[in-house]
């Protein structure tokens, strides 16, 4: 079993990596991490399910790790087996125990408002907390449609972590519509819906991310979706018995959003990741890739527990700018921190709207997008919740020192932009990119054949 440290109370120490132009194209077949939003929830359906489920390509940083020490406290058997090889015997609907301990759920908004919904229909005390980024994150946005329920939840002030939950004896169904766009705010509503008689109800105003919709049927759910304009309404069937069934985890198309747009932007480059998850509620990026002109080729596409996969070919391209509209957002929101790293490559002005979201992520990530372009001589500017980067046409100048605050996504693209500057870029913190991308500056070195990513 990996060790976790306890990190509401003891931070990484900082790790500062500099990035700077290969002297060669990048080239290879790489693999990517797998899918974190699916690894979270492969462990939760599988810590519900009756038997035990086999999970394969499950992502093993620090954030998923979380997850699976979170099981275990709750009375879940979870073995990691090896090489993304997982196995966990679960309790059933309405199963779990008590936790002895706080659950510490380091840096992961996933985990943690997902694992709200999970402890909302269950009748137990627990106490969650995280990290000194997750302890600024809003919990209230789950929090708030959770207690219809029965559940009571106890917080910080503006509803911020720890946060202590009694779970409802007898939880009420939900019949709620989602106030803004949220993947993970529809999915604890859901979790909370399996332990309560009746049909739960979620509505959408804009599809988001439905991998819970699709665990949840590949588990023996049943849940209905109807489409309504832009959005859906989803319906669950409470008090299902959930049984055990495999999970193939396909690669995270937001981790592979940073080899992909590193290979576009290095001159002469071409690189293949195979086992790309390409759930076309999630794969908005590299749909506005290809609008911005990118050479990107979809083959061997197939389906994996319920999920669309392929792999991809991505070869370097010119890109010029585009308008990206606000309903693209929810398909692609990890993913505007590189986007604007193209952008600011590009020829032309790419418009990004509708990013609101972003200001609720580990970090205020549009303002410290918008800070990254700047310290590396990037023309950009915030228009309410648009961002807009004016492309250079060519290497940006580079130089600068990008503070990370310690999020993972913002240390990443700082490093891709790096590749394609002409003086370099240095990530001040990038110990979080183990959150979601283990190995990541070691996969874009091999890429290189040099280390074009090392410790300044």
């Amino acid at each position: 079993m990996q060790e976790l440290a306890p990190s509401a109370h003891q931070a990484p120490i900082a790790r500062p990596l500099r990035a700077a132009a290969p002297s060669s194209p990048l080239r290879g077949t790489v693999t990517v991490p797998g899918d974190k939003s699916i690894s979270h929830r492969a462990l939760m359906f599988g810590a519900l399910a009756v038997g035990t489920t086999d999970i394969t390509g499950l992502l093993e940083g620090e954030d998923v790790l979380r997850t699976a020490a979170a099981m275990r406290a709750l009375g879940a058997t979870v073995d990691n087996l090896g090489q993304g090889h997982w196995r966990v015997a679960g309790r059933g609907i309405g199963g779990l125990v008590e936790p002895a301990d706080v659950l510490d759920m380091g840096n992961s908004g996933t985990a943690a408002r997902l694992l709200c919904g999970l402890l909302a229909g269950h009748p137990i005390f627990a106490v969650m907390t995280g990290d000194a980024s997750l302890r600024k994150r809003p919990m209230k946005r789950v929090t708030d449609p959770l207690s219809a329920t029965g559940a009571r939840f106890t917080t910080r002030a503006g509803g911020r972590l720890p946060l202590a939950v009694e779970g409802a004896a007898d939880p009420l169904s939900l019949d709620y519509v989602v106030p803004v766009p949220s993947a993970q705010v529809k999915s604890a509503c859901l979790l909370a819906g399996l332990c309560a008689r009746g049909v739960t109800r979620v509505v959408e105003a804009e599809a988001t991310r439905d991998h819970t919709e699709n665990m949840l049927r590949h588990f023996g759910a049943v849940v209905d979706v109807q489409v309504e304009g832009h959005g859906r309404v989803i319906e669950l069937l409470g008090q299902p018995e959930l049984f055990a069934a495999p999970v193939v985890v396909p690669g995270d198309p937001s981790s592979a959003a940073f080899p992909a747009i590193a290979a576009l932007l290095v001159p002469g480059s071409e690189v293949t990741i195979q086992g790309v998850g390409m759930n076309p509620l999630r794969a908005g990026i590299f749909l506005t890739l290809q609008e911005m002109g990118a050479d990107i080729t979809e083959t061997n596409r197939r389906i994996e527990g319920g999920e669309p996969v392929a792999d991809l070919v991505i070869r370097a391209s010119a890109l010029r700018g585009v308008d990206v509209p606000a309903l693209r957002a929810p398909s692609m929101i990890d993913e505007y921190p590189v986007l604007s790293v193209a952008a600011a490559i590009a020829s032309g002005t790419t418009r990004m709207r509708g990013l609101k979201e972003l200001r609720v992520k580990e970090s205020d990530r549009l303002a410290a997008t918008a800070a990254m372009l700047v310290a590396n001589g990037a023309r950009v500017e915030v228009d309410g919740d648009d961002l807009i980067v004016h492309g250079a046409g060519g290497p940006i100048e580079g130089g600068g020192l990008v503070e990370t605050h310690m999020d993972h996504r913002i240390a990443m693209s700082a490093l891709v932009m790096g590749l394609a500057s002409k003086r370099g870029v240095t990530a001040d913190d990038a110990a979080f990119i183990e959150t979601s991308f283990p190995g990541f500056a070691s996969l874009i070195n091999g890429l290189a054949g040099a280390e074009p990513i090392a410790a300044p």
